[in-house]
């Protein structure tokens, strides 16, 4: 009752050899058939009448009318198989059915029942016959559940299924079918053993081919659905199997269309890595190397386009130029030659080598050739042409490549009619082209018309479409450009209004309107223009859009870091508004740049957390639609329908946010802290902001109350301070192989300068304008080349005019402290309402890792000096050598309310989140520290060099180790801002400790006082640049 109705052979024997074998089993062999060469084992036995004659007798008629219709079934396909008769294909479909109606559920032949009318009606459907493929297919599932793993036909029954649903799939084209059919397939070839007919004819034409075959025709799909498809059909294809350059092929396709539509760089690695395997596999001569040489190279230079690495641009290149030149007479020639071009071109705009150029225009002059007059690719060629022409004018100033340009531009525009594609893009490279010609000879025409294409293009694109941003970006370009030569401010207002539309247009990407903001600031700085101010707003609020669509803290960094030109924006935007003498404004904006990482996440989580609490429906429908907003806005798909589905999310979003914001208690919900909020950080005294901008270089004094004061420094620059802090660095490098009782002199000339030019005024201010008494509290805050200034140790070193006394230093007047944003204080302020039993933890690594720095020999008896000191009531917990390790580290930081840590501080100026403090076995880093639950911490003292030191990289930014402490809810921490004696740094730590605990309390608000005590009670036995390394940050 078995078989696809093929005939094997003709067996004839004799019921005397058949009973001559008693009861063991014998074969019966057949010839090869798809050579392999079938065989049937039997077993003869006499079969004795039952008592039971009725029942017997029964059962026999029954399984005679069973075996003689299956026999007559089998007998009509097997002719059916041979002459293609659809008459007796008919006949067997019917008997099959008479044998499948008198096998019912529980009979023991009723899977090859189902499998016989099943296999009959798939042949029949295949003939056009019946057209009963659903039907086919639950006979052929319901013989897979009758047939487990394990029962010697599982194979066969999973090999029918794959088949009736691979016809199933070609009927109604559901993907649910193709997955479920890929999946049995995999499920199938393991249960084959080599050299068995099924394994033959499972690895087949019908087979695994088959199923291949048709997946890598299916349409490109960039679903998750989909590419997990395209994963299952490789597996099919291991190394040595001729599909697998094809489905590596369809895989890359489909993770590079994803990463078109979400722009994760992840997909675009995944997919250039596929495209390299499918290379490999292609030897010289084969027909789809060209193919997969031009689609790598692409997908290199997409990554180039994406990330900037001049190796992917490098390597694209020599692809491009094997798939043009080992195929000569390929009949995609024009496009290999169009695709070497512009890579050429792209390397040019980043190098600017003439061969390049000259290349370029070559490439697309001979393309240019192989597309005559009438040839439907003809516009995009030309246009390719002008721009390769008009990127040599810029580098060479060369009038005649200019004119070439524009000529070519406007070939390429006759050639397009309204509704073509590409319209609104010529229109938009030769307007272009034609600021430029402007700008060269000064000729009213071409700006004219420059501005006329513009506003065409603006015509022609769909209200929502993404590209109207580049008309307004053309737009803006052109009113500068008649403004630089004609100087009438109504053009540089214009040109305003076109970067703010241009900035601000919902439905396209934030990279790009981030980008073009960035230029309007520099427009409107360049030209002291009214609007600077504004677009320093919207370039911190566009940021923050951005950012929040981001997953993690080093996700938010790289983002950030993309936009390298406005890493000065928060001091600047500060100065612009210092400028206009807008103190709250310039205080607001310098939080918002300053912050931007550090309060973005707390934005992010704590007030999320908070609404969670408050409406958990809201902050669900929050996270959901912001998600979708991230989707969107990495979406590198222009369509009408993509901008209008961005816009419906924008909208949502912002709907969202607004419904957030009119509960109590959220209204500033993902907004900047206003003035009025910053001002709490001033609740226990004044903060003062020191603002180092390329404008301006000033501070700004926020009050407990009232408005803020603005302390200006005439004589200096931000080079002076940049000059100042490398003199700093010079000095005290030196005054290490000093002897301690040496006077540090060059060192108390830079503390003088550091007194007299930016202190003392503040001083003033804070005496005379605030009242401010003699060993009060006061903040600094600084930015950019302040962070590296000791500002804390400013000193006059000199006597007073009448010549009895010292005049007074900074620390002698006030008790100095540090915080690296505005926000940072006062959240550190609102948790110590929150107080815990206080417990010690002493954490030193005198032997990090191999090659993580030398031995520090005092750190031991450090960890013992500072356990004698703690008081008796504190739980204390030490950790040192063995397991001083990156876990015990983080561990001892959540389970304590205060931290003593004494070992190598490294400060990573490039990466500041890599940062790291050594362990035994490996770098506990800042991102740790920030990414951990630290709930109880209160105070954190850290005995490390490099543990206060702002970043290099981000001058705005405060991002070291003893800010990445605070900002993780320690209240209180101590750090230092170089190098450090360790001798000499236990003559401070044990002074401080004394000071701190001298009344046996453990209350973290006395940490500034008790330092300010411990460093001027050891000035006879430290020496000066020991002494002022110490700083204090927080409450």
């Amino acid at each position: 009752m078995l078989g696809n109705g093929e005939v094997i052979g003709q067996l004839e024997t004799q019921w005397k050899d058949l009973l001559d074998s008693g009861d063991k089993p014998f074969d019966l062999s057949f010839p090869p058939v798809h050579g392999v060469t079938p065989s049937l084992t039997l077993k003869a036995v006499i079969v004795h009448a039952s008592d039971n004659q009725e029942i017997t007798l029964f059962d026999s008629i029954v399984e005679c009318q069973i075996a003689r219709h299956a026999d007559a079934g089998h007998s009509r396909f097997a002719i059916y198989m041979t002459r293609e008769t659809v008459s007796h294909l008919i006949d067997a479909i019917e008997h099959f059915q008479l044998v499948l109606d008198r096998c019912p559920v529980g009979h023991p032949d009723r899977a090859a029942a189902l499998t016989n009318l099943a296999w009959a009606r798939l042949k029949g459907y295949i003939r056009n016959v019946s057209k009963d493929i659903e039907y086919i297919t639950a006979l052929f599932r319901e013989a897979l559940v009758l047939r487990p793993q394990g029962h010697p036909d599982h194979p066969s029954s999973i090999y029918h299924l794959t088949l009736a649903l691979t016809w199933r799939y070609h009927k109604e084209h559901s993907m649910v079918h193709i997955h479920e059919d890929v999946q049995l397939t995999c499920k199938l070839s393991p249960l084959c053993p080599e050299g068995t007919f099924i394994r033959k004819i499972a690895e087949g034409a019908n087979g695994v081919d088959h199923v291949i075959h048709v997946c890598n025709d299916l349409p490109i799909d960039a679903s998750d659905e989909s590419i997990y498809l395209r994963r299952v059909i490789l597996e099919l294809c291991p190394t040595g199997n001729n599909h697998r350059s094809r489905a590596l092929h369809e895989l890359a396709e489909a993770v590079e269309q994803r990463f078109k539509e979400c722009g994760s760089i992840v997909d675009l690695d995944e997919c250039i890595q596929h495209r390299r395997e499918a290379v490999s596999l292609c030897s010289e001569g084969h027909s789809e190397r060209n193919i997969y040489l031009n689609n790598l190279a692409c997908s290199l230079q997409s990554r180039f386009d994406h990330l900037g690495n001049s190796h992917d641009i490098d390597e694209a290149i020599p692809l491009y130029e094997e798939a043009l030149y080992r195929y000569p007479g390929d009949e995609t020639r024009g496009y290999s030659l169009n695709n070497l071009g512009l890579a050429l071109l792209t390397r040019f705009k980043q190098r600017g080598d003439v061969n390049d150029i000259t290349r370029t225009i070559r490439l697309h002059r001979e393309a240019l050739v192989l597309c005559p007059p009438g040839s439907p690719n003809r516009d995009y060629m030309l246009n390719n042409l002008a721009i390769a022409f008009k990127a040599s004018y810029v580098k060479f100033d060369s009038s005649e490549d200019l004119n070439q340009a524009i000529d070519l531009h406007r070939e390429s525009l006759q050639l397009q009619q309204h509704g073509h594609p590409n319209y609104h893009t010529t229109l938009l490279n030769l307007s272009s082209a034609l600021c430029s010609r402007f700008a060269q000879t000064g000729n009213t025409e071409d700006v004219e018309e420059a501005i006329r294409l513009c506003q065409e293009s603006l015509e022609v694109l769909p209200s929502l479409h993404p590209d109207r941003y580049f008309s307004h970006k053309r737009l803006q370009e052109a009113y500068l450009a008649r403004y630089r030569v004609q100087c009438k401010p109504a053009d540089l207002s214009l040109a305003a209004e076109n970067f703010r539309l241009a900035s601000c247009y919902p439905t396209q990407r934030f990279p790009e309107r981030i980008n073009e903001v960035i230029n309007w600031i520099f427009t409107a700085e360049r030209h002291s223009h009214a609007s600077a101010l504004e677009a320093y707003k919207t370039f911190f609020e566009l940021l923050d859009r951005h950012l929040a669509t981001q997953s993690s803290i080093v996700a938010w960094r790289e983002a950030a870091s993309t936009f390298r030109h406005a890493r000065t924006f928060p001091v600047d935007a500060a100065s612009c508004a210092l400028r206009l003498h807008n103190l709250r404004d310039a205080i607001e904006v310098a939080e918002w740049g300053r912050g931007q990482q550090w309060s973005l996440a707390s934005c992010l989580r704590s007030p999320l957390e908070n609404l969670e609490l408050t409406n958990a429906n809201l902050a669900h429908e929050f996270s959901e639609i912001s998600k979708c907003l991230s989707d969107a806005q990495r979406s590198k798909v222009s369509t009408d329908r993509v901008a209008a589905d961005q816009a419906a999310i924008q909208e949502r979003w912002e709907g969202v946010v607004a419904e957030i914001q009119n509960l109590p208690g959220f209204s500033r919900f993902l907004l900047p802290p206003s003035y009025t909020e910053l001002q709490a950080s001033a609740r226990h005294g004044p903060v003062i902001i020191l603002i180092a901008s390329q404008y301006s270089c000033s501070a700004v004094v926020v009050p407990t109350s009232g408005e803020p004061h603005h302390v200006y420094f005439p004589r200096i620059t931000l080079t002076h301070l940049e000059k100042l802090k490398n003199d700093f660095s010079r000095e005290i490098r030196l005054a290490s192989f000093m002897h301690p009782e040496e006077a540090r002199k060059e060192l108390q000339v830079l503390l003088r300068i550091v007194w007299d030019e930016i202190m003392l005024p503040i001083v003033i201010v804070l005496q005379r304008d605030l009242r401010i008494t003699n060993r009060s509290r006061i903040w600094l805050c600084p930015t950019a080349a302040f962070t590296s200034i000791p500002l804390h140790a400013a000193h006059p070193f000199r006597m007073k005019a009448d010549g009895r006394e010292r005049e007074l230093c900074l620390e002698d007047i006030y008790i100095c402290s540090y915080t690296p944003t505005l926000s940072a204080l006062i959240k550190s302020r609102q948790m110590i309402k929150t107080r815990v039993t206080p417990s010690f933890a002493a954490i030193g690594q005198s032997e990090p890792g191999a090659g993580k720095g030398e031995a520090l020999s005092t750190i031991e008896s450090e960890l013992e000096l500072v356990r004698t000191l703690v008081p008796m009531t504190a739980n204390t917990t030490t950790l040192s050598g063995d397991d001083a390790t990156r876990a015990g580290a983080i561990d001892a930081l959540q389970r304590n309310t205060w931290v003593h840590l004494a070992c190598h501080g490294i400060q990573d100026r490039e990466q500041p989140y890599k940062s790291h403090f050594d362990m035994r076995d490996g770098p506990f880093t800042l991102l740790d520290i920030m990414e951990s639950d630290t709930p109880k911490a209160e105070f954190a003292f850290l005995s490390a060099c490099h543990s206060a030191v702002g970043d290099g990289e981000t001058p705005s930014e405060v991002i070291h180790l003893a800010a990445g402490l605070q900002f993780s809810i320690f209240k209180s921490v101590i750090g230092m801002l170089w190098v450090v004696d360790n001798a000499m740094a236990k003559h401070v730590v044990e002074a401080f400790y004394e000071s701190m605990f001298e009344d046996g309390a453990m209350d973290c608000t006395k940490a500034a006082w008790a330092l300010n005590r411990a460093t001027y009670s050891v000035k006879t036995k430290v020496p000066l640049e020991q002494r002022i390394v110490f700083v204090h940050i927080g409450v």
